[in-house]
C-alpha cells in the first residue's frame, strides 16, 4: 500500500545509570572510588533509502525507541552505548517537528540522514566525584532521558520528468511503453490512484527518471479531487510534460484541458508554473486528431507535440526533445 504522509513518535534511548563502587586495597581509605561511567543512549535516525517507495512501512507502531545505555561498571568500567535505530524512508523524505512545524531535515539524496530524537546523557559514576576535599564520594548519576518527539513525514517524490494531465489523458500507457513501470491502465478515469515512477533508458545516451502522476482535476489547487497530493508529487519535478487527449473520446476540449491544467500549477505554485514545459497531445491516431492537433498548436501558438503510445507513434521526437530539455537544465 502507498503512503505518502505519516506522523511518527519516536524516543531516544535513555543513558546509563552510574556506578557507586569502592576498591578493596590495603591502605587505600575504603579501597578508593572506581565506580565507572553509564553509556549514553542510542539516538534514532532516518535514513534515505532509494529502495523505499513509501512509508507504510512506518505505520501501526507505537513508539520506535533506541536502545538505553548501559550502566556503569566497577572498576572503573563505562557501561555500553545504546544502540542508534535507524529507520529507512524513501528519498525525497521532508522531516518536520510535529508539533512545532519547523523543518528537521529535506532527505532528498540517497544516503541522506537525520537524528531525530537524540539519546539521553549517561550519568556519572562516583569515581567522577573524587576530589582532594572529598576522597569518599558516594555521589553517582542517574541516567538522562532520551530526546522523545512526534516527527511529521511528508514524501515528495524526485523524478526528472512529471507528466501532468487529467484522467485518462494517457499518462500510465505512455510510461509504461517508455519504462519497465507497469502501472494499472484502464479506458476509465482514475486509474492512477498512486505516484509510479519508471526508469527510461536511452541506448548509448542516458537515462531519466519518468513520474506517473494522479490525474489532476479542476481545482486541484484547493484540495478537490487528489488536490495536494497530487500537486507535492510534482515540486520536484525538474521537466513538465502537459498532457491533453484529443481522442474524439477525449473527457474536456482540448484547448480548455490545457488552460485549467496551466491555472492549477499556477494556483498552487508559482514556481510550478514556471517549470519547464513540453506539451503533448496523447491518442493522435488519426487524420482528425492530427488536424485537432495542428490547430491547437497554431491557436495557442506553442508547439505540441503529438503522440499514441499505444502505436509508438512519435515517442522517438518527444524522447529526443525530453533530452534536449533535460541536457539545457543540467547547464
Amino acid at each position: 500500500m502507498f503512503l505518502d504522509e505519516i506522523d511518527i513518535h519516536v524516543l531516544g534511548g535513555k543513558g546509563g545509570q552510574g556506578c557507586l563502587s569502592f576498591r578493596r586495597e590495603k591502605y587505600v581509605p575504603k579501597g578508593g572510588p572506581d565506580g565507572g561511567e553509564g553509556g549514553d543512549g542510542g539516538a534514532v535516525i532516518l535514513r534515505a533509502d532509494s529502495g523505499l517507495s513509501s512509508l507504510h512501512h512506518l505505520k501501526g507502531f507505537g513508539v520506535f525507541q533506541a536502545k538505553n545505555g548501559g550502566a556503569g561498571g566497577p572498576n572503573n568500567r563505562t557501561g555500553k552505548r545504546g544502540e542508534d535505530l535507524i529507520l529507512k524512508v524513501p528519498v525525497g523524505t521532508v522531516v518536520k517537528d510535529a508539533e512545532r512545524g519547523n523543518l528537521l531535515a529535506d532527505l532528498k539524496e540517497e544516503g541522506m540522514e537525520v537524528v531525530v530524537a537524540s539519546g539521553g546523557k549517561r550519568g556519572r559514576g562516583n569515581k567522577s566525584f573524587a576530589s582532594s576535599i572529598n576522597r569518599v564520594p558516594r555521589q553517582f548519576e542517574k541516567g538522562m532521558p532520551g530526546e522523545e518527539r512526534r516527527v511529521h513525514l511528508v514524501l515528495k517524490m524526485i523524478a526528472d520528468v512529471g507528466l501532468v494531465g487529467f484522467p485518462n489523458a494517457g499518462k500510465s500507457t505512455l510510461i509504461s511503453v517508455l519504462s519497465e513501470a507497469r502501472p494499472k491502465v484502464a479506458g476509465y478515469p482514475f486509474t492512477t490512484l498512486v505516484p509510479n515512477l519508471g526508469i527510461v533508458h536511452v541506448p548509448g545516451f542516458r537515462r531519466f527518471v519518468m513520474a506517473d502522476i494522479p490525474g489532476l482535476i479542476e481545482g486541484a489547487s484547493a484540495g478537490k479531487g487528489l488536490g495536494h497530493q497530487f500537486l507535492r508529487h510534482i515540486e520536484r519535478t525538474r521537466l513538465l510534460l502537459i498532457m491533453v487527449d484529443l481522442s474524439a473520446e477525449a473527457l474536456q476540449a482540448p484547448e480548455e484541458a490545457f488552460e485549467v491544467l496551466e491555472r492549477e500549477l499556477a494556483n498552487y505554485s508559482e514556481l510550478l508554473s514556471t517549470r519547464p514545459k513540453i506539451y503533448v497531445g496523447t491518442k493522435v491516431e488519426n487524420e482528425a486528431s492530427e488536424a485537432l492537433r495542428a490547430e491547437l498548436e497554431a491557436r495557442l501558438e506553442q508547439p505540441i507535440l503529438g503522440i499514441s503510445s499505444i502505436q509508438k507513434k512519435g515517442l522517438p521526437s518527444l524522447i529526443r526533445r525530453i533530452l534536449s530539455e533535460l541536457s539545457s537544465l543540467d547547464g
